[in-house]
């Protein structure tokens, strides 16, 4: 089951792939990781979709990453008369607290932090962005808005105000009896949704722990206002291209997308490029050209990972979207000019032992043709410093923790491997000898080298860097010469 690609693959479960064959379908397919969306369907349905993959992780004998992605707050107008109504450009619409139902000259909107943030001129967008209010007069319950762009309006649509910094958790009722249920059944990572500054992180941080990383969703302008604080706060970030779209003009996001990837890969922390990215394969076997391009360039400008939303999880397509994708990702890493686009983003290393080692190991793979570059590490730390040079060697990563395992299945680069405990620095390089001839990585006579940290078991001490000769049943101790 070993991938030969870098960039790697999230997949959202739901109904379109819930079965036990299915999923297992999905992961022969391509799937790295399996994204589990607590805005839709229940918990009883997301235990059961997260017990099949770890089942189908022990059957095959491969870690599977799983991503508990957390709805965060959403903002909303209330009811109307049946039908809804039609917003006039030009017309004044006020939203205020009253609960009734709305009609042609207002609605209620149940949000009173809204209000209370509001600035004169501030605008609105309703339903993802199409429909454009600019507030004219606000009070602690009310703001009265003249209608920019109008259309039809229903029950509950959705708010956003792009323009303020709302004072919001990004953790809900809902977030919160959900986060602690998917710290329960033992997910990987945590998304979280709606964060707008750093703080929002160290709130969730409070209560995650160490029981799972933190992707940080970036879909809120506020967020891009902090971004290297952001990134610096977070284990990794998804480019949450859907709402950042609807609250920034389209022209923007693209740009914004390559600014988020490169203080990523600066920073050292995987980035995931997310929403729409084959969208058209919902309803068709075959992806739009300009969603194939748009998955390539995701993967050109170096993320770790792609995502599939609504393809996979209620499209008529799933696996042949995961096989696309893989496809496509293919082809990007076997270009020429790939290689090269790494290089020229390639940030100089932090004065650092880790980043120094890491670094080294890079550069030394390189020098002697190693066929890998391998980690030990029990955090997970090695692989990831090591991930942030993208060295030309794949990199094999063993761990002795299940749950290390499954953080790393959505780094680039890396191929994480469930190990033993190693006693000592000899152990290990006989372990990481024997673990690249079995998964295909190396022969005997090949070059691998090694990155750890000493002692063993202490997080975040990557110390040691070790050139290793493959030999027919491990290490082969008598170095010289390969040319």
């Amino acid at each position: 089951m070993r991938r030969n690609r870098n960039a790697k693959i999230v997949a959202t479960l739901g109904p379109a792939s819930s079965s036990e064959e299915f999923i297992r379908k999905l992961f022969v397919a391509g799937v790295d990781m399996f994204r589990l969306n607590f805005s839709h369907g229940t918990q009883a349905e997301h235990k059961e979709r997260f017990d099949t993959v770890r089942r189908i992780g022990r059957e095959l004998n491969r870690p599977i990453g799983i991503l508990g992605d957390l709805q965060g707050p959403k903002l909303r107008v209330g009811t109307f008369a049946p039908g809804g109504i039609t917003l006039v450009p030009g017309a004044t619409f006020r939203l205020d607290l009253n609960p009734t139902e709305g009609d042609a000259n207002r609605v209620n909107l149940p949000h009173p932090e809204i209000f209370a943030a509001l600035v004169q001129g501030a605008t609105l967008l309703l339903d993802d962005g199409k429909l454009e209010l600019r507030v004219e007069e606000f009070g602690r319950d009310f703001a009265l808005t003249r209608v920019v762009v109008g259309g039809h309006l229903t029950d509950r649509k959705g708010v956003n105000v792009p323009s303020v910094l709302l004072p919001i958790s990004p953790l809900t009722e809902k977030d919160r009896r959900d986060l602690q249920y998917a710290l329960e059944l033992g997910v990987d990572w945590i998304a979280l949704s709606f964060v707008q500054r750093p703080e929002d992180i160290f709130e969730a941080r409070a209560i995650i722990g160490d029981k799972a990383l933190i992707m940080t969703k970036l879909e809120k302008p506020a967020a891009i206002d902090r971004l290297d604080e952001i990134v610096r706060a977070s284990d990794s970030v998804m480019v949450a291209r859907g709402d950042l779209g609807v609250e920034l003009p389209p022209e923007r996001v693209p740009i914004l997308q390559r600014a988020i990837i490169r203080a990523c890969r600066r920073e050292g922390k995987p980035v995931i490029v997310a929403t729409q990215m084959l969208e058209s394969m919902t309803a068709s076997p075959v992806p739009t050209r300009a969603e194939a391009s748009d998955v390539a360039s995701a993967v050109f400008q170096g993320a770790d990972a792609v995502m599939l939303s609504a393809e996979s999880a209620a499209g008529k397509y799933p696996v042949e979207a995961v096989t696309m994708m893989d496809r496509i990702i293919g082809q990007v890493e076997a270009d020429p000019h790939y290689r090269a686009l790494l290089e020229a983003d390639h940030e100089q290393a932090r004065s650092t032992v880790a980043d120094a080692i890491c670094a080294a190991l890079r550069q030394t793979a390189h020098i002697v043709s190693a066929k890998a570059t391998i980690t030990y590490t029990s955090s997970g730390a090695s692989a990831f410093r090591a991930a942030r040079e993208r060295p030309e060697a794949p990199i094999l990563s063993l761990t002795p923790s299940a749950r290390t395992a499954g953080e790393l299945c959505v780094v680039w680069g890396v191929h994480s491997l469930l190990t033993s405990e190693a006693p000592d620095v000899v152990t290990m390089t006989d372990m990481a000898c024997r673990a690249a001839l079995q998964e295909g990585f190396a022969a005997a006579g090949d070059y691998v080298v090694i990155a750890a940290g000493v002692p063993f078991g202490h997080s975040g001490t990557t110390n040691l860097l070790r050139i290793a000769k493959v030999g027919a049943h491990g290490v082969d101790d008598g170095l010289p010469p390969r040319s």
